[in-house]
């Protein structure tokens, strides 16, 4: 099959890509380069995909554009048999800032994807949502997707309206479409102005892990592979079809454990510190994933400390080109 990941050089698309190349499907990965975090590591995502494509001998390309460009994205969209979309303009904090800009991507862009698949016989769209939709209030935690979406961010904003889009598309112009409302995927090559990357770098450096606000926040954290297994089965399902579906993971942490888990496996002697926290950060993430287990057989097996290990590991193994982009974010 011929996959097109839009958003394919950033974290989540990346992974996409290149388990599908693995898998020996056809890719194109579309990623605007956007600077948001230090271009070095989506360039070593492509330098991967394009070891992956020789070595399992299918076809690769990489093309540096927009998808608010329209003509481009019908183009591409046409010659996909599915279209995994990633692209976004991403950053809950940012999106405070310049709430237009992340329309015009978040919103905008993926209209053109689906207006372009309305003229195709594209066999399904899965798009990336967020549990940013949510808004985080407590007194739905957990949440499921029959919960009230009020989200307090432009960003959260921003993706329910692009979610709510793809599935009106899905009943009206019958375009297959499905929302992966993804609660904060963490892994290797992750960006590098997370909180666990973060906790890592400088618990490695001896330098005291720092939490924002109390530490009380709670989070789902949703290791990578995770998520490509629930988008995999989206290449032969189409049970999710015009749905919004939670992908979170098996447990919930407060920030403050997660910081002194971290510290725990790395520096035990270090104290933690605490930084004034932002007001756009929601107060609760923590998935309901009933409703992923009924209609795509989804069954996370990471527990958080067993994926924060796996990435303990991993950044271990690749500190000297990685580090340097984390201690710069």
């Amino acid at each position: 099959m011929h996959v097109l990941v839009t958003g394919g050089a950033g974290f989540i698309g990346g992974h996409l890509a290149e388990a599908f190349l693995d898998d020996g499907h056809d890719v194109t990965v579309i990623d605007a380069m956007d600077p948001f975090y230090d271009l070095g590591l989506k360039e070593h995502t492509l330098d991967v995909h394009r070891e992956v494509a020789d070595r399992e001998g299918v076809a690769y390309e990489f093309v540096d554009g927009d998808i608010r460009d329209e003509d481009l994205v019908s183009e591409l969209v046409d010659e996909a048999d599915y279209v995994y979309h990633q692209a976004a303009k991403a950053g809950v904090r940012p999106s405070v800032e310049a709430p237009r800009e992340y329309d015009a991507v978040n919103v905008d862009g993926t209209l053109n994807i689906l207006d372009a698949a309305r003229n195709t016989d594209l066999e399904r769209i899965v798009m990336a949502s967020s549990s940013s939709v949510y808004g985080g209030r407590e007194e739905y935690v957990p949440f499921s997707e029959t919960d009230p979406t009020l989200p307090v961010s432009p960003y959260g904003a921003s993706k329910l309206a692009a979610e709510r889009y793809a599935c009106a598309y899905n009943e009206v112009y019958d375009v297959s479409a499905v929302a992966l409302r993804y609660f904060t995927v963490y892994g290797p090559r992750m960006r590098p102005n997370m909180a666990i990357s973060n906790f890592v770098s400088r618990c490695l450096n001896d330098e005291p892990p720092v939490v924002y606000g109390d530490g009380t926040q709670t989070r789902d954290f949703t290791y990578i592979d995770d998520v490509i297994d629930a988008n995999r089965t989206l290449l032969d399902s189409d049970a999710a079809d015009g749905e919004a579906v939670n992908i979170g993971s098996t447990d919930n942490i407060e920030i403050r454990t997660l910081a002194a888990e971290i510290r725990d496996q790395l520096a035990p002697e270090l104290e933690l510190e605490y930084a004034e926290r932002y007001d756009a950060d929601a107060e609760h993430t923590h998935a309901d994933t009933s409703k992923a287990e009924d209609l795509l057989g989804y069954d996370p097996d990471h527990t958080i400390r067993e994926g924060v290990e796996k990435f303990i590991e991993w950044y271990r193994a690749n500190r000297e080109w990685y580090e340097p982009l984390v201690l710069a974010s």
